[in-house]
């Protein structure tokens, strides 16, 4: 799962206010997961935004997933 990670997502301070990205693209992880959370499919996804590649998409959600994993989890405010 790392390796996935690090091959698709970067960290670049001058790029989208230092927000995880997709290859150094303009597209935060965030993004993305938030159209998977909506509904959208992947193939709707690539569809909408073709310089994106499916495993742009596996990275995001590794990364989702590998963030969930740590240890001190802070309630949400309702």
């Amino acid at each position: 799962m790392t390796a996935i990670i690090a091959s698709r997502i970067t960290l670049d301070p001058g790029l989208c206010h230092g927000q995880p990205c997709i290859r150094g693209l303009r597209y935060p992880v965030a993004h993305l997961l938030g159209w998977l959370a909506a509904g959208m499919s992947p193939a709707e996804i690539l569809e909408d935004y073709p310089d994106l590649e499916l495993a742009d998409i596996h990275a995001a959600l590794a990364y989702a997933a590998r963030l969930a994993e740590v240890a001190n989890v802070m309630p949400i405010a309702a």
